[in-house]
């Protein structure tokens, strides 16, 4: 047995904003800022639900027996014997620090969140030689949650994007995503981190600054200073306003830590030791075959493991789980008595007329690829009245609630109307899927619970409200006509300006064409529109 086992993962990428304390900025900030009639569960509610969306509700996990639960040796003095930041004595800081030393049943929460994590992020920092103000950063990213997914399609407690997760080294795939696996994204942001500390010279705030709104427009706004002969350093910078936040809050909860008592806060004890280890378990399992072994729930056991996208780890791994100290030897005894046939349930199918792979994987909630290395099967060919054996879940899906599922119920938002079902066909956008209906992009994202970003599924069912879009209800009256139209781009065009001449958004205009903000157009370009011709 080992400490958390840590596959070796590097990702580049933007971490996003999480959704803490209101906002503020250089130019009206002050200390009252923080609004002192709002009650807890209200400032708890704008903490967590603007631009981070918490899909599963905090579990408690077992991490300790009954003689161990006092906490004698806390890792928060750890962490404050190290910490090496200057902090400015300046009102961003001043109110995002006032925020938190108003809010201790959040820091609670957070704490309690990172329990199990955060000695492995202590010593993977420590062990990098990385500044210990880092182990604060899930907590400005996300809150300290694996499950934390935005709006912008970031995931995981780095907060980490679904392209440059894949472009240097997490996987994802049906079966797992590694931004939410704690292990591989902590290790990922480590090496990012690194790049953008050497990228501005070893200086942290700029390199922190980078890490949320991205190197290229931290670099841009320091060649515009330079040009004006004004400093360079973050505190001068014209940035985004979440990115003039997200520094200050990191630095904010480092004053905090530094000296608790200062700010009348007391810091959730943490014991500075391992509470989980990492093991092996050799080949895929059924997590809730897995967790009546550890003796958890199966919610325990996926707080610990939130990678896990399914019911069952994944068939080519990673082949560990996570477990607390208190129940690993029990699980290990149980784990080398199971034969291999019990890691999974099996099942036995019957081709019928019409069937194909594809069609009976989503049947059987499980992959094409599953099915053919079950079956040895050398392509997708199958024959009526021959049978296959199904991996499938031993238990009612119902117990597993995946990760899929309950984001799903959480950002899946009714409409109104008349409900229909779309089937994604080979070629479908949401744009095209869009127009169909008469509704937008942003709107079949919002009814089916993922972000406007993301990749369709041939086959995925799709909800539709047919008569939720108010143009169409108003075409449908007289009153507005919509049409699709392609647009020649001309010498001189930007976004804005196209945006601005048919009355649509630059928003739209990006996901109908599948454009990049940072990507200029270039004359003779063509473009889909949705012009609502009555309007311009």
């Amino acid at each position: 047995m080992k400490k958390i086992l840590i596959p070796l993962s590097l990702a580049v990428l933007v971490g996003c904003q999480s959704a803490n304390q209101p906002s503020t900025s250089s130019s009206n900030i002050n200390d009252n800022i923080v609004a002192n009639n709002v009650d807890i569960f209200e400032a708890l509610y704008a903490d967590e639900s603007a631009n981070v969306i918490h899909p599963k509700d905090d579990v408690d996990i077992p991490l300790a027996d009954q003689d161990e639960l006092v906490v004698v040796d806390n890792i928060w003095d750890r962490i404050r014997n190290q910490l090496s930041f200057d902090i400015p004595d300046n009102a961003q800081v001043r109110a995002h620090r006032n925020w938190y030393a108003k809010h201790q049943k959040y820091l609670d929460r957070v704490a309690k969140r990172a329990e199990p994590f955060i000695y492995y992020v202590t010593e993977e920092l420590e062990k990098h030689d990385m500044p210990i103000e880092l182990v604060l950063l899930p907590v400005v990213e996300s809150a300290y949650d694996p499950f934390a997914y935005s709006h912008g399609s970031a995931s995981g407690m780095w907060q980490f994007l679904s392209g440059t997760g894949k472009q240097f080294g997490l996987q994802q795939d049906w079966w797992y995503d590694g931004r939410r696996d704690v292990a591989a994204s902590t290790q990922a942001a480590i090496k990012y981190l690194k790049y953008l500390n050497e990228r501005f010279d070893g200086d942290w705030l700029l390199a922190l600054a980078a890490y949320n709104s991205g190197q290229g427009r931290v670099s841009r706004a320091m060649k515009a200073n330079a040009r004006k002969g004004k400093p360079t350093d973050f505190w001068h910078l014209k940035l985004p306003k979440e990115t003039r936040d997200y520094v200050p809050k990191l630095l904010a909860l480092a004053e905090i830590v530094k000296d608790p008592q200062r700010f009348n806060v007391e810091l959730y004890a943490i014991a500075n030791k391992p509470v989980i280890s990492s093991v092996d378990i050799g080949s895929q399992l059924d997590l809730a075959l897995a967790a009546d072994m550890a003796d958890l729930t199966v919610d325990e056991l996926h707080a610990l493991n939130p990678g896990f996208n399914r019911w069952a780890t994944a068939p080519d791994g990673p082949h560990s789980l996570l477990l607390p100290n208190n129940k690993v030897e029990a699980f290990q005894q149980r784990l080398a008595k199971l034969e291999e046939k019990d890691r999974l349930s099996w099942q036995r199918y019957r081709i019928k007329s019409g069937d194909s792979l594809s069609v009976i994987a989503r049947r059987f909630n499980t992959t094409v690829t599953v099915i053919k290395e079950a079956n040895n099967m050398a392509d997708n060919s199958i024959r009526t009245g021959k049978y296959l054996l199904i991996p499938t879940a031993t238990q009612s899906l119902d117990r597993y609630k995946s990760y899929e599922q309950v984001r799903l119920s959480k950002l899946s938002k009714k409409g109104s109307g008349k409900k229909l079902v779309h089937t994604v066909q080979r070629g479908d956008t949401l744009w095209d899927i869009g127009q169909k209906y008469k509704v937008s992009s942003k709107q079949i994202a919002k009814w089916n619970g993922f972000a406007p970003k993301d990749m369709l599924r041939l086959g995925q069912k799709l909800t539709i409200w047919t008569n939720a879009n108010d143009n169409a209800k108003k075409s449908a009256s007289g009153n507005t006509v919509v049409r699709n139209i392609n647009y020649r781009v001309k010498s001189g065009d930007s976004l804005a300006r196209i945006a601005n001449k048919f009355n649509v958004s630059i928003g739209d205009i990006e996901k109908w064409n599948n454009l990049n903000r940072g990507k200029y157009l270039q004359p003779g370009q063509m473009l889909k529109l949705s012009v609502n011709i009555t309007s311009i």
